[in-house]
């Protein structure tokens, strides 16, 4: 798997971070609380997430180890409420650095104030990617960019196929792409009828990647930036 997160910036969490340890479905912080730390995945995977007003879920990252999650403007006197939900998807351990002790520690270094300010700026480009993938290409582009975007962040190599080693529900994945569950059932499904996907209790495998980028006509970003973490 890529490391999208500078090694300095991991450093920084290990040394100076709060263990925080959270099991299996329970929330790590709700949308609607008041901001107070940044939190590095030391281990396991989260969930992060929006509810709209008809109660519909919306998944926008599915974060794993050395992800940063939680994050808010630093360097403001502007208190932050969480905009989204992160949920543990299995037994997570997080290191919690709180708002004011991150600023002080990115000014006594400021060679780590780059390198934090040029991953904030990766994560831009990746979020304003994503919406661009979500808003131009429909619910099957929505699709084929989620699968490659997995592909990318959890894809493991075997000859010409990928098996993306991350369990997900059909569920999961309508809820990244923003549409329903039926829409996403029957999508797979004609991927499968096709060849270019397998599915294996909750595992896909894509066999053939180039079809689903030649149909959204993939600008083949760097996978740095065509993630789903």
């Amino acid at each position: 798997m890529v490391e999208t997160l500078p090694i300095e910036i991991i450093h920084l969490f290990e040394e100076h971070g709060l263990l925080v340890k959270v099991e299996k479905g329970s929330n790590i912080y709700r949308e609607g609380e008041k901001a107070t730390d940044i939190l590095l995945i030391k281990e396991g995977s989260v969930r992060i997430s929006k509810e709209t007003e008809d109660a519909k879920e919306i998944t926008f990252r599915i974060c794993g180890k050395h992800s940063i999650i939680g994050e808010f403007p630093l360097f403001s006197a502007t208190s932050t409420i969480r905009s989204t939900t992160a949920k543990a998807n299995s037994h997570t351990e997080l290191l919690a650095l709180n708002k004011d002790s991150l600023e002080m520690l990115l000014m006594q270094k400021p060679a780590l104030m780059i390198e934090y300010l040029k991953w904030l700026q990766n994560e831009n480009l990746k979020n304003q990617s994503l919406l661009r993938d979500l808003i131009l290409h429909g619910k099957k582009g929505a699709l084929y960019s989620t699968l490659i975007r997995l592909a990318n962040t959890y894809g493991e190599q075997k000859d010409d196929k990928i098996f993306i080693n991350h369990y997900l529900t059909n569920t999961d994945i309508a809820n990244l792409c923003s549409t329903s569950r039926e829409m996403i059932n029957r999508m797979l499904n004609e991927l499968k009828k096709q060849g270019i996907i397998s599915m294996d209790k909750g595992f896909i495998t894509i066999t053939d990647i180039r079809y689903l980028k030649q149909a959204i006509c993939c600008e083949n970003c760097p996978s740095t930036i065509c993630r789903i973490d």
